[in-house]
C-alpha cells in the first residue's frame, strides 16, 4: 500500500533529464507528440485539453508546460519530469506515474483514480481537490504539497515522513497513519471516520499536536511545534 515520504532523484534520472532533446513555445497535440520518435523535453509548450490518452510518454520531462483539461488517461508516464507546470482538472486515470517527479505543479481537481504511482514524488505540489482513488503503489511521496478535499481512501502512510502536507478536509476513510512522522502538517476537518478502525489503538500516537475530536473520526490542528515525533 501507499507511503509517503521525501523526494529523491536518482543520478539515472538526471542523466536521462539532460539528455532528451528539447521543444520550446509550442502548442503541441497527440499528433505532433506521436511523430517524435523519442523522450523529448517539453519547455513551456501549450497541451491544454489535448487528447494523449494511452500514449507511451516514458521518460518524457514537463517544464512550465500548460496541461489544463489534457487527457492522459491510461498513458505511459514512468519516470517523467514534471516542473512548475498547470494541469488543472487533467484525466491521469489509469494511467502510469511510476518513478516520476512532480515539482511545483498544480494538479487541482485532476483525476488520478486507478493510476499506478509506484515510488512517484510529489514536491511542493497543489493537489486540491484530486481525486486518488484506488491508485496503484506500495510507496507514494508527498512534501509541502497542498491535499485539501483530496480523495485519498484507503492510503497507506505508515512510517511516512509528512512535512508540510495539508490534508485538510481530505477524504483519509481507511488510511494507516501507524508509526507516521507529522511535521507542520495539517488534518483539519478531514474525513477520518472509516481509519479509526485501522488507527484506534494508536491514535494518541500518531496525532502529537492534533485534537481527537471523537470515537467515530477526528478533526486535526496542525502541529505547531517544532519538534518531529515519530512511534
Amino acid at each position: 500500500m501507499p507511503a509517503a515520504g521525501n523526494i529523491a532523484i536518482t543520478d539515472s534520472q538526471s542523466l536521462m533529464a539532460e539528455t532528451r532533446p528539447s521543444i520550446c513555445d509550442q502548442t503541441l497535440d497527440r499528433a505532433a507528440l506521436q511523430r517524435l520518435a523519442r523522450p523529448h523535453a517539453l519547455v513551456q509548450c501549450d497541451l491544454a485539453g489535448a487528447d494523449l490518452s494511452r500514449l507511451d510518454l516514458s521518460g518524457w520531462s514537463f517544464d512550465r508546460c500548460n496541461l489544463r483539461k489534457t487527457d492522459l488517461s491510461g498513458a505511459r508516464l514512468e519516470r517523467t519530469h514534471w516542473k512548475s507546470c498547470r494541469a488543472a482538472f487533467a484525466n491521469l486515470t489509469g494511467s502510469d506515474l511510476g518513478e516520476a517527479v512532480i515539482t511545483a505543479s498544480d494538479f487541482n481537481n485532476a483525476s488520478l483514480k486507478r493510476a499506478r504511482v509506484e515510488d512517484a514524488n510529489f514536491g511542493q505540489c497543489k493537489l486540491t481537490g484530486a481525486d486518488l482513488t484506488d491508485v496503484r503503489a506500495l510507496t507514494l511521496h508527498f512534501e509541502e504539497t497542498l491535499l485539501i478535499d483530496a480523495k485519498l481512501p484507503g492510503l497507506s502512510f505508515r512510517r511516512a515522513t509528512l512535512n508540510r502536507v495539508d490534508f485538510s478536509q481530505a477524504d483519509l476513510r481507511k488510511c494507516d497513519f501507524r508509526q507516521a512522522c507529522f511535521t507542520q502538517s495539517s488534518l483539519r476537518e478531514a474525513n477520518m471516520q472509516a481509519a479509526v478502525s485501522t488507527a484506534r489503538t494508536c491514535a494518541a500516537q500518531i496525532l502529537v499536536g492534533f485534537a481527537l475530536s471523537t470515537p467515530a473520526s477526528f478533526a486535526a490542528q496542525p502541529y505547531r511545534g517544532s519538534k518531529q515525533r515519530n512511534y
